[in-house]
């Protein structure tokens, strides 16, 4: 017998997928009095002379793509590979002799 029905169904049923919108509002405006100070904490570490390279391209990452918004994947779709052997392109480990 299947026991899930006495198990609550689903367990993710009722928690999966996007939050509800009344819970990102409250959320939202529970940050809202840090977020001038995490901003300027993003800037500074960007203009540090002691924030590592990482650290800065990270939070120049976060700053851009928060005001500008993220760049759209592209597919390149010009990509021409006709009269190419798979084999000549990839090598999967094996001698030339094995070919």
């Amino acid at each position: 017998m299947d026991n899930r029905k006495n198990n609550g169904g689903h367990s993710t049923a009722g928690r999966a997928g996007r939050k509800p919108k009344d819970e990102e509002n409250r959320i939202r405006d529970l940050m809202m009095p840090y977020s001038l100070d995490a901003i300027q904490c993003l800037a500074n570490i960007v203009v540090s002379d002691k924030s590592k390279a990482a650290d800065k391209i990270s939070a120049s990452k976060i700053i851009i793509e928060y005001s500008y918004g993220k760049p759209k994947e592209r597919i390149e779709s010009d990509v021409n590979v006709t009269g190419m052997n798979l084999k000549d392109i990839i090598s999967f480990g094996t001698s030339e002799s094995e070919i």
